[in-house]
């Protein structure tokens, strides 16, 4: 919750994302389980982005209202100018400039991820609907405390797999993978064994 929790939950509420809204999330791992699990929460219409049509229940078990592959070009299409907000939360190089197109007049792109290479991205997109392109990174103590206190009242929980720490080398190595659902966490109990 200290790490992907409270960076889906920060920029979602510092752009108040509630009901009557649709929201996309793009990316669904570490990051994305958190930001679809927090938007369904706040009352948001939520469409999931992935590349991955394997991952449309685990989408709608997470709390996404919709789950859209982003290499359809035709499923993407119907939703052009339709999103309030869209939070980006993957890490590896991919196209961010498509997203813009996706938003409505005054709608705002937060990117959570951190590609490794820098983005190309177009004026034009974002001067046409006033749209907005911004980052977030994390939250200070007092939203953390409020993140975490929201967490408890509505049961809301990181996805984890327990990890003893004689396998830690195998867990990093399912990280680089991409194959761990949605964050690893080491039992610290396991040290001493």
């Amino acid at each position: 919750m200290l790490c992907a929790g409270i960076t889906t939950y920060s920029p979602l509420k510092h752009w108040k994302v509630g009901p009557n809204q649709k929201v996309g999330v793009v990316g669904l791992g570490g990051l994305g389980h958190m930001a679809l699990k927090f938007a369904h929460s706040f009352g948001a219409h939520v469409m999931q982005f992935t590349t991955s049509p394997s991952k449309e229940a685990e989408a709608k078990r997470l709390g996404a209202d919709e789950v859209v592959l982003s290499k359809d070009p035709d499923a993407v299409k119907k939703h052009i100018g339709s999103f309030d907000f869209i939070l980006d939360t993957v890490s590896a190089n991919h196209d961010v400039q498509s997203q813009l197109f996706l938003l409505k007049r005054n709608g705002v792109l937060a990117l959570v991820g951190a590609p490794e290479k820098p983005m190309t991205i177009s004026a034009f997109p974002l001067l046409f609907g006033r749209k907005t392109l911004a980052g977030s990174l994390i939250g200070g103590i007092r939203e953390t405390q409020e993140m975490l206190d929201y967490c408890a009242e509505h049961g809301i929980v990181s996805d984890i797999e327990m990890t003893p720490i004689q396998k830690v080398n195998e867990a990093y190595e399912r990280v680089l993978k991409s194959n761990v659902k949605y964050r690893f966490v080491i039992d610290m109990a396991s040290l001493g064994k």
